[in-house]
């Protein structure tokens, strides 16, 4: 069954088992977003979180939420329609093959990303959870290249992962011409051990990465809704 969750601005999104939304999108959604008008690009795009996050933020520039999970994509689709997004154009699609044609690389301004985390470990049973969870189907370096190829030059492009992945996400972003830019962790509380960490990277930019502050979710980093 269906269920709508409300966030800050009224914006509803439609969720369902299997294509929910978690923490981690939110503080990504958050972290940085895209201004007004530009062209915007939400990769693994699920339930279409990210998207309809920013739009609820004021966002309305066009923006291709791309979603692998026909399922998941139908939810972002109904949800763009019922909150008036007409600047959200859901797309079911592999993001490995995205934006591989000359004419449909460089065309955003912003890209996200909340990738699967996991290359191995425990899987659940449910092949769509599992998809969501595990690299299978969207490598980091899957997600990486689709943002290069999608973003103009000076394109941000903002993604979470893992902290015990955080060597490889910076060396995986400057290998694909995205410097690194901004970068915070994320904790439960002062003092505990990062769980996640948000970093912002920006096309064919010189280096100089600036450390945020932490993400705090005991402080409402994550809360959202009236």
């Amino acid at each position: 069954m269906n269920r709508v969750e409300t966030l800050d601005h009224g914006t509803r999104v439609f969720t369902a088992p299997g294509a929910t939304f978690g923490t981690d999108a939110l503080l990504l959604g958050r972290f940085a977003r895209p201004r007004r008008q530009e062209r915007a690009l939400d990769l693994c795009s699920g339930c279409g979180i990210v998207a309809l996050l920013w739009h609820d933020e004021g966002h309305r520039g066009p923006c291709t939420a791309l979603e692998l999970d026909p399922d998941a994509s139908a939810l972002c689709a109904a949800a763009a329609a019922d909150n008036g997004a007409d600047h959200i154009a859901p797309l079911c699609a592999d993001l490995r093959d995205f934006c591989r044609a000359g004419a449909d690389q460089g065309r955003y301004d912003f890209a996200a990303c909340n990738p699967p985390y996991f290359a191995a470990g425990p899987r659940s049973p449910d092949p769509v959870r599992a998809a969501a969870r595990h690299t299978d189907t969207c490598t980091l370096a899957d997600a990486v290249n689709a943002a290069a190829r999608a973003l103009r030059d000076g394109g941000r492009f903002v993604l979470c992962h893992r902290p015990d992945q955080l060597a490889e996400v910076l060396c995986t972003l400057r290998a694909a011409r995205l410097e690194p830019k901004r970068l915070a962790f994320v904790r439960q509380r002062p003092g505990s051990i990062p769980w996640l960490f948000v970093v912002e990277a920006q096309k064919g930019r010189h280096p100089g990465l600036r450390l945020e502050p932490d993400l705090l979710i005991e402080a409402g980093a994550a809360r959202y809704g009236k």
